[in-house]
């Protein structure tokens, strides 16, 4: 079994020291989704919930989320992203927003908890901006979908 990396030798919280690590190009690929009513999904496609719109608001929150994730989580390194994205699909089913966010950045260490933070808060301002007509709303399924290195900047 692998130590675990955030836990000093006296078994205390301690952040990751990366300073001898490469400076590489990486990338991170996250997913989740928010279950809905069909008809919230509607108003969310007519841009005709109260307060705005849904998926412009969410797209903008997860990226600015993205960009604080060193802020929010206590031993995460904060980190200068050079890219962020966050997209919705809505699957035939009519039931669910899939939300996916990606970064990338040239650093000593990855960016995959910037992607998972992007999808969770986009996931929450849907929730926020939805729950007044929707109670039953779900977030779930969110999880790293991939994470790569190269070489170079």
């Amino acid at each position: 079994m692998r130590k675990l990396t955030h836990v000093n030798a006296r078994g205390e919280a301690s952040m990751v020291d990366v300073s001898a690590k490469p400076i590489l190009r990486r990338e991170a690929f996250a997913r989740g989704e928010i279950r809905l009513n069909q008809a919230t999904l509607k108003l969310i496609q007519s841009h005709t919930i109260a307060k705005g719109n849904v998926l412009a608001s969410a797209r903008l929150a997860g990226i600015l989320a993205a960009k604080k994730t060193g802020e929010l989580i206590p031993l995460c390194h904060p980190l200068p992203i050079t890219h962020c994205e966050v997209s919705f699909d809505i699957p035939k089913t009519q039931d669910r927003v899939i939300i996916t966010a990606s970064a990338k950045i040239a650093a000593q260490t990855g960016v995959e908890m910037e992607t998972l933070t992007a999808v969770t808060v986009a996931a929450l301002t849907i929730y926020d901006m939805c729950k007044a007509v929707d109670k039953r709303m779900r977030i779930t399924d969110i999880k790293l979908i991939s994470k790569t290195k190269k070489e170079g900047r």
